[in-house]
């Protein structure tokens, strides 16, 4: 899967794409990930890529044109490719591990657009196929969000991950639930031990106790 990041800040997601397990996925080439940065299509001698918005108002605006400049880039670097158009946006849907799933069996590559400054002009969703938020609240600029959807959706490709079954129980999975406790070393801790049936080796008791538990942890987030 390949993403094509817009960004006036690509340094920003140097570290989440070098290490761990994406840094590992790039290496396999199971991911990839390229930028583009928004400065490059900036008008005039201080490469402007924002502007006062009509009507007056705080902040500075993104402009259509510069972006759609930037997008057309994009394409250029997945050629012959599906692909979708992202917009990180607190005015988005919400995430949810649902989607990332459905996204990530559909096998697209994303260009992915981050926002930045008081906002963008609104004629920008129209150049995009679906707008994103990780959450109601607002961020300085769409480049988190960005990399917490690109973490989220790959760890669900095949080979990601250690074993093909490493998210399969995890929150919001499947199955819906929140997981179920885990435990391991020391078994006694601060005067709290490890469940004496993760002990016991009978594996059947083992997943009736998480099963329990998984539901337990559910019902009180449902509570909050």
């Amino acid at each position: 899967m390949n993403f094509v990041v817009i960004t006036l800040f690509p340094e920003m997601f140097e570290g989440i794409i070098s290490n761990s397990i994406l840094g590992r996925a790039g290496e396999k080439n199971l991911i990839s990930v390229d930028f583009i940065n928004l400065r490059d299509f900036g008008l005039g001698a201080r490469k402007q890529v924002d502007d006062t918005p009509y009507g007056g108002g705080s902040g500075m605006v993104l402009r259509v044109d510069v972006v759609e400049k930037a997008i057309e880039s994009a394409k250029l670097k997945i050629q012959n490719t599906e692909y979708k158009i992202l917009l990180m946006t607190p005015q988005g849907i919400r995430l949810k591990q649902d989607n990332l799933s459905e996204m990530a069996a559909n096998n697209n590559n994303y260009i992915v657009i981050c926002g930045h400054y008081e906002g963008f002009d609104e004629r920008i969703r129209s150049l995009v196929d679906k707008e994103i938020s990780i959450g109601d609240f607002v961020l300085t600029g769409g480049e988190i969000p960005a990399m917490a959807f690109i973490d989220g959706i790959s760890r669900l490709l095949p080979g990601v991950l250690g074993s093909a079954n490493s998210h399969v129980d995890e929150t919001h999975s499947e199955n819906g639930r929140i997981e179920y406790p885990q435990y391991t070393r020391p078994e006694s801790w601060d005067g709290v031990d490890v469940p004496t049936v993760l002990l016991s080796g009978n594996h059947k008791k083992i997943q009736e106790w998480r099963d329990n538990a998984s539901r337990v942890k559910s019902h009180k987030v449902v509570e909050k």
